[in-house]
């Protein structure tokens, strides 16, 4: 017997692309969905419904069978399969936001529309996706409910707004040109990584776009990067110079396709094309040549730029130590690590040691550098000494690009490297080279080949970078995979532009609820990428339509970003945030605390104009949004000569010892490396107070410490001889049975002055296991105990005065695993809610989401 309900095909509804069709059941007429048949039926067909959907086409003799049983069952069976009452048709506008363009959104209407039997249209608008839908009332809400639920993997449904509307008669559903207009207010996808079905096709000899460098679909590729333009189509996108071949039309146009309006498709034959152009510009190569040409220099120690999806990389073997500190030497890099890019996971492996949250960090669709700690035992591969100079960790990630595929070689090809180094290609303190014209002349000096295609770049986009720690993604550089997704803000707030930092500069627009932090920046000490800084704040106005009507910049008079504020106000208010509580606000935002909430702040980092003049770092505060107080901080020492003592730590190494009343002997590390002349000077300086400033900055103790312990006294880059301080308490033995190191905490002369936490004890202790010969990692142990505990006694006491049990924490010091691990282990066991950052990094990358908050609260 034939379960179901048979019925006949009358005929196949137009414009719904052979998926909806009329059926005859029993004299009534019903709309059915035959898109689960293996073809299309004729008129004429006998086919087996169950609910709604069309299970088999069947002759005539299981036809008369079916309609037997169905009779013989009588009232049970149509039970189980009601014929549909007649139900009045309405329609209805949905007006969805969120990221709903560029991520398959439109097919997955058209195609739960034509499930449910509806008639209508559905269109990108500057504003998001709008679909109006025509049928039975039950359908069209059941058709609401699945845009809220059942949403494509890449997009963010934020809203839907519903409005009747008078029936038009539609004879089927389509998808109408985008409409142009009105103030943009769509969430653009971020680029992501190649999805599964993608690489499939890639590694397929039976697909067309079998090795195809540019595979993309609905769900994976290019978006931030290639927009130029609102509501998001081809024709607004770098890929408006590549017209379809007609089998890529045929897909774009086939609502079953997973391709199905995906606005970067391609593939051989309508490009884009790769190319390899030599050292001298002359030899060029193209197609799977190229790729091929690139592998065999790799393997013999070149530098090759390769034109990725947000700019240039410079790769070359990491394995191969001459290459690596070619590529160092030639771009200035010091001893910055550099990050690598591993062929799979099971290269990685080799490298570094995983866990289970590590790993899905690192092949999510977003694949970013993440921070490993490297693997030490028998069985590790490494790469190069010159990737990572003294380092525990690398940083890994893993190829999300068909091209960074095919550079690895599929299988069959000729080996090649099996890690590259993978470093933004640009000039030590420039923004990542986009533009091909500027990459063959600015990167010459660096490189021995281009490995490049001609699709154009119109935003740069670095790798975001992540590491994973007590429990939780810890972000150190937000880009790739994450820009231009907005945060919802707890608050609604005015338009307002927010300039940011001086260092890894983001900027940031919000209005409403949302507020939108731009990929990163960098370093505003260049020209360029104060331009960069102006080009990023246009294109994300443009993605967003928000029009700020305020400009908001961080406190310092000196700053380059406040410059740029006041330049780009154009006779519009320009309000001051002070850095610090930036900092705290951001981390309150990202976690949604209310507009009248308070908590404990902790803000620690290198430097921030602070109100009385002096360099804060090490602040403890009592804070809103709007406001903020003061209620403890590291004792000041002197800061001399600005920038001279954050390059050379042993400076700071100097001041923190005459302030604990230490001579500066000779058998100290830091009084050594200092050469006579410099010292003279310094003691001058720190006597007179001239040429100098003081600075409560958590960073320079660290940099101090560090140079007390004989880790490093000149760094070339932020944070080094702090990152190499943390790798050496990581390496400590466990149950140290000493208690360790401990601040003092003194007390102002008034009522209303904030505790000083004196780090003279701290660093009178250092000295003397120094002179003891204690090991250098007990010693960095140590010092990360006593700053973790400092911080859960300085909680306690901001809680016996004020109540208050939320502690946040924030500022570039708590990149630090280690600190951040222990601070927040002290503070859980004192039964404090601790708030880090999750969604933003902890460093100045985040400073311009707290910036707006602040602003807009008034502060």
């Amino acid at each position: 017997m034939c379960l179901g309900i048979p019925g006949r095909v009358v005929e196949l509804v137009e414009g719904f692309a052979d998926q909806l069709a009329l059926v005859d059941v029993e004299g009534a007429r019903r709309r059915v969905n035959v898109g689960m048949l293996d073809a299309p039926p004729a008129a004429g067909d006998w086919v087996l419904l169950h609910m709604g959907f069309a299970m088999e086409v069947i002759d005539g003799t299981k036809a008369a069978e079916a309609l037997s049983g169905l009779r013989m069952m009588g009232s049970g069976a149509r039970a189980e399969e009601p014929a549909p009452a007649q139900q009045a048709l309405v329609r209805r506008r949905f007006e969805v936001r969120g990221v709903v363009q560029g991520v398959g959104f439109r097919p997955f209407v058209y195609v739960t529309a034509s499930a449910l039997a509806l008639t209508g249209s559905v269109a990108n608008t500057g504003t998001g996706v709008i679909a109006e839908v025509e049928g039975d009332r039950d359908a069209v809400t059941a058709f609401g409910h699945r845009l809220r639920t059942d949403a494509p993997p890449l997009a963010t449904v934020e809203s839907v707004t519903e409005t009747e509307l008078p029936l038009a008669g539609d004879a089927g559903f389509t998808i109408a040109d985008s409409a142009a207009g009105g103030r943009a207010r769509t969430l653009v996808s971020p680029d992501t990584a190649t999805c599964q079905d993608c690489l499939a096709e890639l590694r397929d000899p039976g697909d067309r776009r079998h090795r195809h460098p540019f595979i993309t679909c609905t769900h994976c590729g290019p978006r931030f990067t290639i927009v130029t333009g609102l509501p998001y189509d081809r024709a607004a996108t770098t890929m408006a110079g590549f017209p379809m071949c007609d089998d890529c039309r045929a897909e774009y146009q086939d609502p079953r396709d997973r391709r199905f309006h995906a606005q970067p498709i391609a593939c051989h034959a309508c490009g884009p094309r790769l190319e390899l152009i030599d050292g001298t510009g002359e030899e060029t190569r193209h197609g799977d040549e190229a790729l091929r040409a690139a592998r065999r220099l790799l393997a013999d120690g070149a530098v090759v730029a390769v034109k990725g999806l947000g700019g240039y990389h410079l790769a070359c073997d990491a394995r191969d130590d001459t290459a690596v500190a070619r590529l160092r030497r030639r771009k200035r890099r010091g001893d910055k690590p550099f990050a690598v890019m591993a062929a799979d996971l099971g290269v990685a492996a080799g490298l570094v040691t995983l866990t289970e949250d590590e790993t899905a960090l690192l092949t999510g669709a977003r694949k970013p550098i993440v921070l490993l700690p490297r693997r030490t035992d028998g069985d590790a591969r490494p790469v190069a000494e010159a990737v990572a100079p003294g380092s525990p960790d690398l940083g890994v990630l893993l190829p999300y690009t068909p091209l960074h595929v095919l550079l690895f070689g599929l299988d069959g090809d000729e080996p090649g490297p099996d890690v590259l180094v993978m470093t933004s290609g640009n000039r030590s303190g420039e923004p990542i080279v986009i533009d091909d014209a500027q990459a063959l002349t600015e990167l010459a000096p660096l490189v021995d080949a281009w490995l490049r295609h001609d699709r154009p770049i119109h935003v740069p986009c670095d790798d975001s970078v992540s590491r994973f720690t007590a429990g939780a993604e810890l972000p150190v550089r937000r880009a790739r995979g994450h820009a231009p997704l907005p945060l919802a803000l707890p608050f609604e707030v005015p338009p307002l532009l927010a300039a940011g930092a001086d260092l890894k500069n983001t900027c940031a627009l919000g209005e409403g609820g949302y507020g939108w932090v731009s990929q990163h920046i960098g370093d505003l000490d260049d020209l360029s990428t104060v331009e960069s800084l102006t080009r990023t704040a246009d294109h994300l106005a443009l993605l967003t339509g928000v029009e700020p009507e305020q400009l908001v910049a961080d406190r310092h008079p000196g700053y380059r970003s406040g410059t740029w504020a006041r330049t780009h106000a154009r006779g519009r208010a320009v309000r001051t945030v002070q850095h610090h509580h930036a900092h705290l606000a951001s981390v309150m935002g990202e976690h949604g605390l209310g507009p009248g909430e308070s908590v404990i702040g902790f803000a620690f980092d290198g430097t921030g104009h602070g109100t009385d003049g002096a360099v804060w770092g090490g602040e403890t505060m009592i804070a809103g949004y709007k406001s903020y107080r003061r209620v403890a901080h590291l004792a000041y020492v002197p800061l001399a000569g600005g920038d001279a003592s954050v390059l050379r730590p042993y400076r700071m190494a100097l001041a923190h010892l005459r302030a604990a009343g230490i001579a500066w002997d000779g058998d100290l590390p830091p009084v050594a490396a200092c050469p006579e002349p410099e010292r003279n000077v310094l003691a001058h300086q720190f006597a007179t107070g001239f040429g100098s400033v003081p600075t409560s900055s958590m960073g320079r103790l660290f940099d101090a410490v560090a140079s007390l312990a004989g880790v490093r006294h000149e760094v070339a880059y932020e944070a080094e001889a702090a990152i190499e301080l943390e790798a050496l308490a990581r390496s400590a033995p466990a149950g140290d049975p000493e208690r360790g190191y401990a601040f003092a905490t003194l007390t102002g002369p008034g009522p209303g002055d904030p505790v000083r936490a004196d780090a003279a004890p701290v660093i009178r202790a250092v000295v003397s296991d120094v002179r003891a010969g204690t090991a250098r990692e007990v010693i960095a142990a140590r010092f990360h105990t006593a700053v973790a505990r400092l911080t859960a006694d300085l909680a306690l006491h901001c809680r016996e005065r004020t109540g208050l049990g939320t502690v946040v924490l924030g500022g570039g010091v708590f990149q630090n695993a280690v600190l951040l691990a222990a601070t927040q282990h002290a503070l859980e066991a004192a039964d404090f809610t601790v708030l880090r950052p999750r969604a933003l990094p902890p460093n100045d990358g985040g400073l311009a989401f707290g910036q707006l908050l602040v602003a807009a609260a008034g502060g």
